[in-house]
């Protein structure tokens, strides 16, 4: 599996586990198909029931958030099981995630601190669900800014290696999906894949 970072590795003392992106098959999901045309979500603004559009856009950015806490929370705990980041993160995603969070309790490094998101935008929703087994599943496109500023990563004696030239914000585009939308419109949405977007830096949360 060929993995890129989004931000510099563990080994020179930078966080990574923000901006995964990979190429390559863990043997589950295949990569969501790309959508056919953006449909940007518009907040509903009545009293009227919201879209399938708009549900999915709630359901999706919730997955994002919650994709955040538990990669935090893996992170912080060497003895965490892996398998937790399967709630979260599925495809590409989940296996370079679990890739480096592997490598990093090998080594007995440990995150203290949390990921914020200081800014969530949503770039594209389509809901088309024709063939999940090739990758054609209702996925979200979210642009999001993150903040690592309140995060350290220790070594095993518990000496930071977080470089001082780390970048405390940066961009990451987002494919949400929900392979099992059929039986699971609402939570069955995880996060499939990731790609560094080159922005100007956020503020900081």
């Amino acid at each position: 599996m060929k993995i890129r970072l989004g931000l510099i590795s563990w080994a020179t003392g930078t966080l990574l586990l923000v901006a995964v992106s990979a190429c390559g098959d863990n043997g589950e999901d295949p990569p969501p198909s790309p959508p056919a045309s953006s449909s940007p979500s518009v907040p509903t603004t009545s009293a009227s029931p919201a879209s399938p559009s708009d549900t999915a856009t709630t359901d999706a950015t919730a997955a994002m958030r919650a994709y955040f806490a538990v990669v935090d929370e893996v992170g912080q705990d060497p003895a965490a099981d892996l398998k937790r980041l399967k709630t979260v993160a599925t495809s590409t995603q989940l296996s370079a995630v679990q890739t480096l969070l592997r490598r990093q309790h090998e080594k007995g490094q440990r995150q203290t601190g949390a990921m914020a998101i200081s800014e969530l935008t949503v770039q594209s929703v389509n809901l088309d669900n024709s063939d999940p087994s090739v990758g054609k599943v209702p996925t979200v496109v979210l642009d999001v800014c993150w903040d690592v500023s309140k995060v350290d990563v220790l070594d095993e004696s518990g000496v930071s290696i977080v470089s001082p030239d780390r970048p405390d914000t940066g961009w990451t585009r987002y494919t949400v999906a929900n392979y099992k939308y059929a039986a699971d419109p609402a939570g069955g949405w995880r996060v499939a894949t990731g790609q560094d977007l080159k922005r100007t830096p956020c503020a900081s949360s």
